[in-house]
């Protein structure tokens, strides 16, 4: 039964609203899932048209660049390591008085 304030607004709803069921709550989470797969789907298509692959002459470039930034820092950590390994090795000694 309608209370007295909602027949003189002039709704006549129950105070209690109508739970949905659990099959209509499944298909209209299922529904809301599906629209957002098929839109992440459309979004990956667009982004993969943005996509170029690289000329042969880039990736000779970018080799070349990769290789010897590679060389130069086993270069670098090389001779760090042997500084840091005769100054460990002196102050080995040093401390246990060979």
């Amino acid at each position: 039964m309608a209370t007295k304030t909602a027949i003189e607004r002039g709704d006549d709803r129950s105070a209690r609203r109508q739970e949905p069921g659990a099959l209509q709550e499944f298909s209209g989470s299922a529904m809301v899932k599906w629209n957002e797969f098929t839109r992440f789907l459309s979004d990956v298509r667009a982004e993969m048209r943005k996509v170029v692959a690289p000329s042969q002459k880039e990736v000779k470039v970018t080799t070349t660049v990769v290789l010897f930034a590679v060389f130069l820092f086993g270069i670098f950590f090389f001779v760090t390591d042997w500084v840091f390994r005769i100054l460990v090795n002196g102050l080995l000694h040093k401390l246990s008085g060979m």
